[in-house]
């Protein structure tokens, strides 16, 4: 969506701090012992509070209220009985709606200790996200995005998910501009324009550049065994940088 007044911008703000705090009680929850269907529902006790809703339920009809990933996952997966265990890679994604005006975040963190070697992963991703939120500038190309994530990412020996994108985000989980890629592509002539409102997110990968769905439907895994760290904001693009949405 594109804002259009003073309204937008408030109720976009309202679900963004809703979302974020969402995944700050998520975040603070995840330790070793608990499982991903209980931090779910500590996710959904909180938003509800507030009215808000799962966008993924909502758009989707998705089996749970956030989407909750764990080690070679990518993304989508589904909250369930599985118990957290000392140095998994644990991804967060929250979406929620409210007053019809949608935002998403997401965060991607070591539980516990990291047993696996993943900190510069995670560091990188969430780098990756800074320095790709410095271009959202109003006539900044689109895929100065993406450039920005790819090279983040190759310069310290990782790949990214070229098959998983950001997109518009704000009046619909999932609108307008879509395929905000994360890597260069140099046929994509768009322009950031003032007042859209777009997810970026980054998907920096151990080694796949591709995704395989499980057999639930939902659940994006490697088909590699490696890792990936997503880390995500929802932003205002205006001409002196983002307003971000979604910062805790």
């Amino acid at each position: 969506m594109t804002i259009r007044n003073k309204e937008d911008l408030e109720a976009l703000q309202k679900i963004g701090r809703i979302t974020a705090d969402t995944l700050v009680q998520m975040r603070e929850a995840a330790k070793p012992g608990i499982s991903t269907k209980e931090l779910d529902h500590i996710a959904h006790s909180y938003f509800s509070k507030f009215g808000a809703r799962s966008a993924p339920q909502l758009m989707y009809q998705f089996p749970g209220y956030t989407c909750i990933s764990l080690n070679t996952e990518i993304a989508h997966g589904i909250p369930s009985d599985r118990i957290l265990k000392e140095g998994d890679l644990l991804n967060l994604d929250v979406s929620l709606e409210l007053n019809g005006y949608f935002a998403d975040t997401g965060f991607t963190l070591i539980v516990g200790k990291d047993h696996k070697g993943l900190s510069k992963l995670l560091d990188v991703s969430s780098e990756a996200l800074k320095l790709a939120l410095a271009n959202v500038k109003t006539g900044q190309r689109l895929n100065s995005i993406g450039r920005t994530i790819e090279n983040t990412a190759k310069k310290n020996g990782f790949k990214v998910i070229r098959t998983l994108c950001g997109h518009g985000v704000g009046k619909s989980l999932h609108e307008e501009p879509f395929d905000i890629c994360n890597y260069y592509e140099p046929r994509d002539k768009r322009i950031l324009r003032s007042g859209q409102v777009i997810a970026v997110e980054t998907f920096v990968s151990t080694g796949a550049e591709g995704f395989v769905e499980g057999s639930d439907g939902w659940t994006l895994t490697t088909p590699d065994g490696s890792y990936t760290a997503q880390f995500e904001h929802s932003v205002v693009v205006t001409e002196f940088g983002p307003i971000i949405l979604t910062a805790a």
